[in-house]
């Protein structure tokens, strides 16, 4: 799966979550970028992803996101 790919799907799992058709993600994306991206929805769409790829992230790997890029470097390295 490509970085582009990952990207669409991650970027499906925010809407999802967020309840936000609106939501277009970039690899420089940040929380700061999206309103309703906080702590609470961070987690919620954590898990999602995780359950969307079919693959766990360690609490190191999660704290280690600064964008949705490294979210998604992130996904890819569990293929």
């Amino acid at each position: 799966m490509d970085r582009g790919e990952i990207l669409k799907k991650v970027n499906a799992v925010f809407i999802d979550v967020l309840h936000d058709e609106n939501v277009v993600l970039t690899d420089e994306t940040t929380a700061n970028d999206i309103e309703d991206w906080d702590s609470l929805n961070h987690i919620r769409i954590v898990v999602a992803i995780e359950k969307q790829f079919q693959c766990r992230f360690t609490s190191k790997e999660i704290q280690s996101w600064a964008n949705i890029g490294q979210m998604i470097d992130s996904v890819s390295s569990k293929f």
